[in-house]
């Protein structure tokens, strides 16, 4: 007992040093970086592509005969129309890219309350990337011209059916929440939330 008591002090002195070095290296929370930085930080990624899909689709052309400046010529064009129609068929392979370009995202698009923050994502993008390549002719009269017209009408078409696409814009929109999710929690954030409407500013008092 007499030693137990002797050694009561070294053991308290023994406490006291454990606890005072864990609280001198236990690690604070990081400052959270200003607005301006969080938006440096979020432009970083320049343009956050969330979505690629390869598509196909067979199309069909036949351009009407252009207007000329005298009714004769029109009359002739509409013969050769009439006995040669220019028609054209395709199976055209494209690339679409569905992505948020963020080179003008700026500091309204982010509120930021604690360590909380509401990011509001630009306008979804879609780019269509043609594959001529891999396009099959089944079909055509069509002189290069009216060929390049026939992609042209099948870019459209992709772009057209892409942006209608509720199942694509939502697999889109959820990437994108992934990755900024990552990107501010990685800065110190606890909660991140990707919105269509900002909340409003909190007000003092």
């Amino acid at each position: 007992m007499r030693l137990l008591l002797r050694m009561l002090p070294v053991l308290l002195a023994l406490v006291v040093g454990a606890v005072g070095a864990f609280l001198w290296t236990r690690p604070t929370a990081e400052p959270l970086p200003d607005t301006p930085a969080l938006v440096t930080r979020v432009r970083e990624v320049a343009r956050l592509e969330t979505l690629s899909v390869s598509l196909y689709k067979k199309v069909e052309f036949s351009p009407e005969p252009r207007p000329t400046d005298t009714l004769w010529k029109d009359v002739i064009n509409w013969a050769s129309y009439s006995l040669h129609t220019p028609r054209g068929r395709a199976i055209v392979f494209a690339d679409v890219h569905l992505g948020y370009d963020f080179g003008r995202w700026d500091e309204t698009a982010l509120r930021v309350q604690g360590r909380r923050v509401d990011v509001l994502l630009p306008p979804l993008e879609v780019k269509v990337e043609l594959k001529p390549g891999e396009t099959e002719i089944i079909g055509s009269n069509l002189d290069s011209a009216q060929t390049t017209l026939l992609l042209e009408k099948a870019r459209e078409a992709f772009e057209r059916e892409v942006k209608g696409d509720a199942r694509l814009k939502a697999r889109a929109r959820a990437s994108a929440e992934n990755s900024l999710r990552v990107l501010f929690l990685s800065l110190g954030f606890r909660e991140v939330h990707v919105v269509d409407v900002l909340p409003a500013r909190a007000t003092a008092g």
